[in-house]
């Protein structure tokens, strides 16, 4: 059993299942979506419209946490680098992890109502960046933190945070709801429980997210794969997803079920995704190499299958509902409509980066997905969004708990 759970907690069985969830769609076998590869071009062109917009010269970071700290043109990234100038390189990577985990793990979708407003620059954000800047303020005030030291989360800290804790940093109120904000807080707690439990990766001594550093540096001669970030974190956080799919009681995480995939056990149903724990990698990669390791094999890892990639795939037309009463509808993030939405998104992302690669006679080592994403396609699925539907909504509802998207 643990080589099946390597296995799904691979970027390969990630590709490979959402593969065979394509292979379908190619020969209209899939009871909700059909794909139409003559858009691909027309989608194609138009991220790279988008890409030139935002980075004329195509010097694209990674998609990462650390992009939404820098929205509204303040630098907090140099905010907390400044606060972090008298730190060694090694503690300023562990306060890095410690505040891209926390961060990340609060990001799934906001809801369309939710925003934020930043005091200390008197700027108004929502959705993402709204919570990464909500996050970010916490973060640099303790909020996660014991009070042994301010600047890190750590396993009592995360413990002990309450909702109303939440709710005052994320600015909760009857006017200003959040989605899933309990689901966050249980995700938080847990964390911390967590954190005591892996102590082989978090610490034995102050058990803290920022301890995963120790643990990578110890794999690797300053040179690490990028699926070796992805397995650490699936291995060390795999334990914090509530009400999961479980192989020998092991939490698989985001990995759900579609029954059009055959085989004879009902593991061969399963569709891996990963999508925070992804997200949270490329967030990981960033200051692993300002410690001077090396990342290699960028591209192992996957497109993001949520809501702005997946919508730009079906406002592009590049995936069509068979059945347009299903936009009317609410579905929960479990149930196969969305496990084929996003299965479908992890296969055309693929598919798109390579057009765009071919468009700009660009090699996947000059442009890895993980700029494609950031340059890219989840910015060209927040525009087209904006233009189709009033603000900027995805084109399918979700039902979400905080935890997925």
């Amino acid at each position: 059993m643990k080589k099946l759970i390597d296995y799904l907690r691979s970027p390969e069985a990630i590709r490979e299942r959402c593969d065979r969830i394509f292979n379908l769609a190619l020969d209209d076998k899939l009871p909700y979506f059909r794909v139409d590869l003559s858009k691909l071009e027309k989608c194609a062109d138009y991220v790279i419209q988008v890409m030139r917009d935002d980075y004329p010269n195509l010097e694209i970071p990674f998609h990462s946490r650390w992009r939404h700290f820098e929205v509204g043109n303040v630098s907090r990234i140099a905010e907390l680098d400044a606060a972090l100038a008298n730190f060694s390189p090694l503690e300023k990577a562990k306060v890095k992890f410690d505040l891209a985990i926390i961060s990340v793990l609060l990001d799934a979708g906001a809801g369309a109502s939710w925003q934020y407003f930043e005091q200390e620059t008197g700027q108004v954000f929502c959705r993402s960046e709204g919570l990464a800047v909500a996050s970010f303020r916490m973060f640099v005030t303790g909020a996660f933190s014991s009070k042994l030291n301010f600047l890190q989360a750590d396993a009592k800290g995360l413990q002990s945070l309450e909702l109303t804790a939440l709710k005052q940093g994320f600015q909760i109120n009857e006017n200003n709801l959040l989605v899933g904000e309990s689901g966050r807080l249980k995700l938080l707690q847990t964390l911390g429980t967590v954190l005591i439990q892996k102590s082989e990766i978090f610490g034995w001594e102050n058990p803290r997210p920022g301890n995963m550093v120790d643990y990578l540096l110890k794999q690797g001669n300053q040179q690490l794969r990028a699926s070796q970030v992805l397995n650490a974190v699936l291995t060390g956080l795999g334990e914090i997803w509530p009400g999961r799919l479980t192989i020998d009681g092991v939490n698989l995480g985001d990995v759900w079920i579609h029954s059009v995939l055959e085989g004879t056990q009902e593991s061969d149903r399963f569709i891996p995704f990963h999508k925070l724990s992804q997200w949270l990698t490329y967030s990981l990669l960033e200051p692993l190499q300002e410690l001077g390791v090396e990342i290699t094999e960028l591209n192992q890892l996957t497109g993001l299958p949520e809501y702005r990639n997946g919508g730009l795939c079906l406002d592009m037309g590049l995936l069509q509902l068979k059945n347009s009463e299903d936009l009317a509808k609410t579905h929960p993030v479990g149930s196969e409509l969305i496990v084929e939405w996003r299965a479908l998104t992890v296969s055309l992302l693929d598919r798109i980066a390579h057009t765009i690669r071919e468009k700009l006679n660009l090699s996947a080592t000059e442009l890895p997905l993980v700029k494609v994403l950031q340059g890219g396609t989840w910015n060209a699925g927040r525009k087209i969004a904006l233009e189709l539907r009033t603000g900027g909504i995805p084109p399918i509802k979700i039902d979400s708990d905080g935890t997925v998207f």
